[in-house]
């Protein structure tokens, strides 16, 4: 835009004014952290839906179910489910939660057999204590990491939530979102201790198959293989069962859409109406610029280049924040046992600086576009 011996002259002109600069720059940071507080939730929501092409899991629940306590399935439906053609492997499982509507802080328990253990925790990775401590006593449970931070849960520490009493064995990371929030217990014992729970009856189970391509077809033979049973089911590819079940929450994201565009727009708002001001503060100025030789065209990028750096220092903030925020929050949206982490990435963080950037460009096109206008004399008779 400019050549970088006139980024001095530009620096200069924002930080004479260092009071109204100061203070448009935080209201661009306040904009562009809502901003990029609402894309970081989207993104997060879309990820966590979105149905992919190499997707190989389903979730069997029980059908009209509205919370994992009123899905109750016989456990041996799984050896049924485990016949059937294309299906590579079944873990039945239980959950537990001490909340089960939308909300930021909840405890799920999921009971998982002894034996499905080794495949589960082929994802993991151990950040404290021992795994296999777990099959020692029954009481044991595994932590998914965030909600080990969240709640501030070290490894031989016990808690009760649900009805449910358990001592935290180990601490793990994963590369499936849905382990970092929850408490993995033994099955079994998760049958006893929970409220609702009973022997022989479990949640649901998780189906992998074989062939990514047929994940619809064997989930249509699953609930027409339980259709008239006691207990039908409902089946469905797991990131569509996350945005069945949190449809609540997809909903409020969905709808905070108008606020990041709101935030954009008071942005443009506040760096037009500072380069506004600046420009007319500087009239005579730039009179005595083009006495010097500069080019009106030239004078005009100045006036852009303002706007950017207003724009990139106030979205570098603001960013900077929602990125802490976000980090140090370690926010998940949890609906029904299911979660939703809610992560920043670097695109995010570059949409973000380049939303900002260019916004700075639109807010400075105006006054650029005057002042490259207006003759010496005009600037001299105008002030």
């Amino acid at each position: 835009m400019i050549r970088p011996r006139y980024i001095p002259v530009v620096l200069k002109q924002v930080l004479r004014h260092g009071t109204r600069s100061a203070l448009t720059v935080a209201g661009v940071a306040i904009a562009m952290f809502l901003f990029i507080t609402v894309q970081t939730l989207q993104r997060s929501v879309h990820a966590a839906t979105s149905v992919a092409a190499g997707d190989t899991t389903l979730i069997v629940y029980r059908a009209n179910r509205y919370c994992p306590a009123t899905s109750r399935l016989p456990e041996h439906y799984g050896d049924r489910i485990g016949r059937m053609d294309g299906v590579r492997s079944v873990i039945p499982f239980m959950i537990t939660v001490n909340n089960c509507g939308a909300a930021l802080d909840v405890i799920t328990f999921r009971g998982i057999p002894s034996d499905h253990l080794e495949t589960l925790s082929r994802t993991w990775t151990t950040v404290d204590g021992d795994p296999r401590a777990w099959s020692a006593r029954s009481d044991a449970a595994i932590l998914g990491e965030r909600l080990a931070l969240r709640r501030g849960f070290r490894v031989g520490d016990s808690f009760t939530a649900a009805g449910v009493t358990v001592t935290v064995a180990a601490i793990i990371r994963s590369s499936e979102a849905q382990d970092q929030n929850v408490a993995c217990v033994q099955l079994p014992f998760l049958q006893q201790a929970a409220p609702q729970g009973s022997p022989g009856v479990v949640t649901g189970f998780a189906v992998r198959v074989e062939d990514p391509a047929r994940l619809e077809a064997i989930a249509a033979a699953i609930d027409d293989a339980f259709r008239h049973d006691v207990e039908p089911t409902q089946t469905s590819p797991e990131k569509s069962f996350i945005a069945q079940a949190g449809a609540d929450v997809v909903t409020l994201v969905g709808f905070t859409r108008s606020l990041g565009w709101g935030s954009l727009v008071a942005v443009l708002a506040l760096i037009a109406n500072a380069i506004v001001l600046g420009v007319q503060d500087r009239i005579r100025e730039h009179a005595i610029l083009q006495t010097l030789g500069f080019r009106r065209g030239l004078i005009a990028r100045l006036i852009l280049c303002e706007g950017v750096v207003l724009g990139l220092v106030g979205g570098l903030a603001g960013t900077a924040g929602a990125a802490a925020l976000v980090h140090f929050g370690r926010f998940t949206l949890s609906n029904e046992g299911l979660h939703i982490l809610v992560d920043m990435d670097g695109g995010t963080a570059g949409l973000g600086l380049a939303v900002a950037a260019g916004v700075g460009v639109l807010a400075g096109l105006v006054p650029a576009w005057q002042a490259g206008r207006r003759e010496i004399a005009a600037c001299f008779r105008a002030v």
